[in-house]
């Protein structure tokens, strides 16, 4: 199977989903951590396919979403800086802050750009010697490696005008964290290219601790539907371990050069979730090795803790509590042209999905 139209064959689909039905007897919770895997299950209607006693809840598999207010208020003030460029992805763009977003920024007069990697905020420093540029650096193990190549690269040129604002997170904390809590889960669709960077053996301890099984998906329809398979097989069996369906892409032992980079420039951290608050050791740091490029050092700013928008449930989707249909403003009072929640923000978000694929069925 080389080619995409064989990962979304129809008749392979349906062989895979009579395998499920054939061997699923008890009720399965499965969660997916991964934002680009409940765009895909939605967008293709996995949920539909599956016996009722098959349930697939979305967790906190989207940077954007689990970033804090906090965050977004603290890249506002540095926007409002003389002679700051901000260089954001597209998403955080127009996540809101307490009071404002970096798209209403930057309609109002300030310098905020969009990348597609912090490399390119490395040649925008290079080009304006003059102006600081802070790159907004969000997202998991998938994108901390691009962050950290950048800063290495800073630091060999010597460039003194570019700095990162670190909201790079870890996913095996907060997938311990929610069951720790008591969210029901049996099982986890682990997330693709996370484990591209790390390999698979950072979900040891979770199957070790909680005998739940792990299984790493591709993001097609028989990918997943073959994770599920997996998942639903190691359950029935009484069994719980780390397997990888996306054999494809993911090695055992992941991409260790990126694995050398990430940890050269981070180190661990206490940080926020949204909806699950201060987890240890699941944020990124910048080194004192690399301080220098810190914007948190150098342009230290206070900002008060914000609020989440009233009536907003986007923590709870994120811990699979909640459905975003349960939510009262969806699709009301927010969507994704004009939201209110981070989770309808991001093209990743559980909101957004649900709202392009899902809220019509």
């Amino acid at each position: 199977m080389k080619y995409i139209d064989e990962y979304r064959d129809k008749s392979i689909v349906l062989d895979l989903v009579s395998n499920i039905k054939a061997i699923s007897k008890k009720e399965i919770a499965l969660m997916e951590v991964c934002g680009g895997h409940t765009m895909s299950i939605h967008k293709f209607g996995i949920p539909t396919l599956l016996p009722h006693n098959i349930k697939l809840v979305s967790g906190p598999g989207c940077p954007v979403c689990v970033s804090s207010r906090k965050f977004i208020d603290q890249a506002i003030v540095y926007a409002g800086m003389k002679d700051v460029i901000i260089t954001t992805f597209g998403d955080l763009i127009r996540v809101p802050g307490s009071q404002s977003s970096l798209e209403k920024e930057k309609a109002n007069g300030a310098d905020v750009r969009i990348v597609y990697s912090p490399l390119m905020a490395i040649e925008l420093a290079k080009h304006h010697p003059n102006k600081k540029v802070i790159f907004l650096g969000i997202g998991f193990e998938t994108t901390s490696p691009t962050s950290a190549a950048a800063i290495v690269n800073a630091y060999r040129e010597k460039i003194n005008n570019f700095y990162l604002f670190s909201s790079h997170k870890i996913m095996p904390p907060a997938m311990a964290a929610l069951i720790d809590e008591g969210v029901a889960i049996n099982g986890y669709i682990c997330p693709g290219h996370v484990s591209v960077v790390t390999g698979s053996g950072i979900y040891g301890p979770i199957v070790e601790k909680y005998n739940l099984g792990c299984v790493i998906s591709g993001f097609e329809p028989v990918d997943i539907l073959q994770t599920i398979y997996m998942l639903v097989k190691q359950f029935e069996e009484g069994l719980a371990k780390v397997e990888i369906q996306y054999k494809r892409v993911v090695k055992p032992e992941g991409n260790l050069k990126a694995q050398q980079i990430m940890n050269d420039v981070f180190e661990l951290r206490d940080d926020w979730w949204r909806g699950l608050g201060v987890i240890p050791n699941s944020g990124m740091k910048i080194r004192e090795k690399y301080k220098m490029f810190d914007a948190e050092q150098i342009f230290p700013v206070n900002v008060s803790e914000p609020e989440e928008p009233a009536g907003c449930i986007c923590g709870e989707v994120l811990k699979g509590l909640k459905n975003p249909k349960e939510c009262k403003l969806f699709g009301k009072a927010c969507t994704p042209s004009d939201p209110i929640g981070a989770c309808m923000v991001s093209s990743e978000g559980a909101c957004q999905a649900f709202y392009k694929y899902a809220r019509m069925r």
